[in-house]
């Protein structure tokens, strides 16, 4: 597992991320979440013993990166930018991290197939595109079978095919008992993929529930409506204290009302409606509004 006890580390004037505590268990998937400049590469790195804390800890299974013995496998990482040698083929980039990290060679053949890159496993580095060389970096990151893996952005430069082998990928890293910690910006595909959330703001820790708890806590649940008199409904809705906005595509948005209150009200006043529904923010905007509310507080 990996354990993150009040990590603080600083760049001059600036505080990259300040007393942040959380863990990363197995068996299940934690999205690291964090608007840009939060901190979240700054916390890798440091996991991974790339960046020195200036207080804190990060640990992996207990000890801090450097302390492990055959750390590939270990953790499995994958950060911005492959490393890889432009001028090596991608079978051959793996075959010498195997041997430099006393990797069994038939391990190279196996992630190749994984990843999906076993058509391409002869052309050179510099002529993959951006999806092959980041299932490149995946194939790396796996290289070692390792029980956690740390990832950073993975469905960078994937195309719709890629991600969905992805959050298939990492569904069943997870179900085999490893200890997946994954950054991205695509909440979307976060949603479907993740069972917990750690949200970062200006290096601070600002949720860290599983996901269900989190949505339930923090996302909005309004009415939507639609009708063909907009103009009286949002008049009767506003006399009765709920809150009301137009949406773009000529519908009601409600707060401060349940469905069917709203509906009743709808028919005492004689006005049809065409649809009448109750939405819960998605994770994007749930993930939007609490970092606006919490900005808007510091203002």
């Amino acid at each position: 597992m990996i354990d993150v006890n009040d990590l603080t580390k600083r760049y001059g004037p600036h505080t990259a991320v300040e007393g942040l505590t959380f863990a990363a268990r197995p068996g299940a998937v934690t999205g690291f979440l964090g608007p840009n400049g939060a901190g979240k590469t700054t916390t890798m790195r440091a996991i991974l013993g790339l960046t020195r804390p200036d207080g804190g800890s990060a640990r992996i299974n207990g000890l801090p990166y450097r302390h492990l013995r055959f750390p590939a496998t270990q953790v499995g990482a994958l950060l911005e930018g492959s490393g890889a040698h432009r001028g090596l083929t991608a079978r051959d980039h793996l075959r010498w991290l195997a041997r430099s990290s006393g990797i069994a060679a038939e391990r190279v053949g196996r992630v190749l197939d994984l990843t999906g890159l076993g058509a391409v496993a002869g052309r050179r580095v510099g002529a993959l595109s951006l999806g092959m060389s980041q299932r490149l970096g995946l194939a790396a990151a796996l290289l070692g079978d390792p029980p956690v893996l740390v990832l950073d952005e993975p469905v960078n430069g994937l195309d719709a095919e890629g991600i969905r082998w992805l959050r298939e990928l990492l569904r069943t890293m997870a179900a085999e008992g490893r200890t997946v910690f994954v950054s991205s910006h695509l909440m979307a595909e976060m949603s479907m993929v993740a069972d917990r959330l750690v949200v970062i703001d200006r290096g601070r820790l600002v949720a860290d529930a599983p996901l269900e708890e989190f949505l339930a806590r923090y996302a909005r649940a309004h009415v939507l409506v639609r009708t063909p008199e907009p103009g009286p409904l949002a008049a009767e809705l506003q006399r009765v204290g709920a809150t009301v906005r137009r949406t773009g595509d000529g519908g009601l948005q409600v707060a401060g009302l349940p469905a069917a209150e709203v509906g009743r009200l709808a028919a005492a006043r004689g006005l049809a409606l065409d649809e009448l529904s109750t939405r819960t923010d998605s994770l994007e905007e749930t993930f939007l509004a609490l970092l606006a509310e919490r900005n808007a507080v510091r203002a």
